[in-house]
């Protein structure tokens, strides 16, 4: 099936102007830190080895490669990619970035543990998003683990607006979205209209919003054994978190 949207045209430079300095947008300061988020609900430990699958600009991978874990970063957007070796080699910390999309993982069995963050999942048709996840399972040794962000589905449905704003620093620049839900599809139809430097242009994007059961059992079709949920607090799921931390582990 035909991508649902242009990935090139939306994971650009200009995500970066916008996005790149803050927080994931909705993600209360409470929440906390993504590395110490992650290395805690995935039991991360120095030498294991981590994928990060839509690693984007690389700040996760490259914090988690920090405190010694041999991490692999992939995504499909060069200038992502570019900004992530760039920090890396600023950071001093070596991670593999590779050029791919999540559709088509290039190994078997290679990672102890796989992370998604910053609900980079959910962006195919529902057949394709499945055998993704069956992708993952497979790229993950006996024993590993997947830990997914995502948005937490009662509370992104209870706080929704059917536009945002987001404004650069004081320079004029803005990003505006425009939403659309789809109730028959449970898919966030989004047209973006981005302003910088006195030029605009438009694109759109489409993601999926799932709710905790649902995506529990497409894990445990795609062969995980066991899958929790829990809140950027890292305590239980509950309808108040704006964040859903999916994580599923394979039998050993």
């Amino acid at each position: 099936m035909a991508d649902l949207f242009d990935a090139a045209a939306m994971y650009d430079e200009d995500y970066l102007h916008f996005f790149a300095s803050n927080t994931e947008p909705g993600v209360p300061t409470a929440a906390l830190p993504a590395a110490d988020l992650a290395w805690r609900l995935l039991d991360l430990r120095p030498d294991m080895r981590v994928l990060d699958l839509a690693c984007g600009h690389g700040d996760l991978a490259n914090r988690i490669a920090a405190r010694g874990c041999r991490v692999t970063g992939l995504d499909s957007s060069a200038v992502f990619l570019d900004r992530a070796r760039a920090d890396a080699a600023g950071a001093g910390v070596d991670v593999e970035y590779v050029a791919g999309d999540m559709r088509r993982l290039p190994w078997h069995a290679r990672f102890d543990r796989v992370i998604n963050w910053s609900t980079a999942f959910g962006y195919f048709d529902d057949d394709t998003d499945r055998a993704v996840l069956r992708g993952i399972a497979g790229a993950l040794r006996p024993g590993g683990r997947l830990a997914m962000d995502l948005d937490n589905l009662p509370a992104f449905l209870a706080a929704y607006s059917p536009s945002r704003v987001v404004a650069a620093r004081d320079d004029g620049d803005m990003l505006v979205d425009r939403y659309r839900l789809d109730p028959a599809t449970g898919r966030l139809e989004a047209e973006r209209t981005i302003v910088r430097d006195g030029r605009t242009r438009r694109t759109h994007f489409v993601k999926r919003l799932f709710g905790f059961p649902e995506l529990r059992d497409w894990l445990l079709a795609a062969g995980f054994a066991e899958v929790s949920c829990h809140g950027e607090d890292g305590r239980p799921l509950n309808a108040d978190h704006r964040r859903m931390i999916v994580v599923a582990a394979l039998p050993a």
